[in-house]
């Protein structure tokens, strides 16, 4: 079995204004992975993260795009390692599960491995409400799901992150790494961490309505992007059910009479109808497209991690 201490881990974590807790995640992950190296990406904070992180041992560098998932794409595209993780700099996340989380990495042989946070109860009712409803409408799509699809605690292998093509820009950046591990299907695992308070003096960055309407939308991009045939055939059967609800009355008067009095309806209904097949089509189409594009993610994902 692959042991920790063979392992180059790489812990990570983007700031923003993490002035009052960063020091304390540090010192915590250096007593918990004492020989793994901490980056800390400060991403244009206007307190004292940058100089406080520093001074605590990690290795500071920054990210001028706004955003946790400029920053993570960042970091991603800087660092070399067999293992990371990545985690928040607000304080909420246990250091010490870490290791824990890495052997579930290594022992089961998986490519994401998600701290699942064991009480919630700290966060806002809005936010527990909106994490149990995207983590249901992603399961419903990918047919899986993962138990806190918004945790900011993950591990993940080297070729999962050689293999994951960061499009985010902000806090959805969770949802896309979720769905980029289901969408390849890779094997997966879950570990439960205690979930702590944040410190008051730094308050959370998150909006419940803005985020959750940020990360909903990217759900919609990304069922659009992976499961095309899907998405063009639902707005297919909404627009042709419409086609056929105002085009019956017309066939049926047609049928009667032999005539068509009511000739917008029968226009509109019959480009309706039309309008769902090109839809149909498109989607078609555009999922052998995404078959392709999934298909050279795998490979990318195959060629980038080892093999025994």
């Amino acid at each position: 079995m692959i042991e920790i201490s063979d392992q180059r881990i790489a812990v990570l974590i983007p700031c923003f204004n993490e002035g009052p807790s960063i020091g304390q995640v540090v010192s915590d992950f250096r007593v918990a992975l004492p020989d793994a190296r901490i980056y800390v990406y400060d991403n244009n904070s206007t307190d004292d993260t940058s100089e406080v992180a520093s001074a605590h041992g990690a290795l500071v560098k920054h990210e001028p795009l706004q955003g946790k998932g400029n920053v993570v794409r960042r970091m991603f595209a800087d660092i070399d390692a067999d293992v990371y993780v990545l985690v928040d700099g607000d304080g909420t996340y246990e250091a010490g599960a870490a290791p824990k989380m890495i052997e579930a990495l290594l022992k089961d042989k998986s490519d994401m491995v998600t701290g699942i946070r064991d009480d919630i109860s700290t966060d806002r009712l809005g936010h527990r409400t909106g994490n149990r409803v995207i983590s249901a409408l992603v399961a419903a799509i990918f047919g899986r799901g993962v138990g806190d699809l918004l945790s900011g605690y993950r591990v993940f292998s080297r070729r999962f992150v050689f293999s994951f093509p960061a499009q985010s820009s902000g806090f959805e950046i969770e949802t896309e790494l979720s769905v980029h591990a289901l969408s390849l299907r890779m094997p997966i695992s879950e570990v439960r961490t205690k979930y702590g308070h944040r410190d008051p003096t730094n308050p959370s960055k998150l909006n419940t309505i803005r985020d959750g309407l940020t990360i909903l939308k990217r759900i919609v991009v990304l069922l659009k992007e992976e499961r095309p045939f899907h998405f063009f055939a639902a707005i297919a059967a909404f627009v042709g059910i419409i086609g056929l609800i105002l085009g019956i009355p017309v066939v049926m008067e047609f049928m009667s009479t032999g005539l068509v009095p009511r000739l917008p309806s029968a226009m509109l209904a019959s480009a309706l109808v039309l309008l769902a097949f090109v839809f149909t089509t498109c989607g078609l189409i555009l999922d052998s497209v995404a078959r392709t594009r999934k298909e050279l993610r795998r490979m990318w994902y195959l060629n980038a991690g080892p093999r025994e």
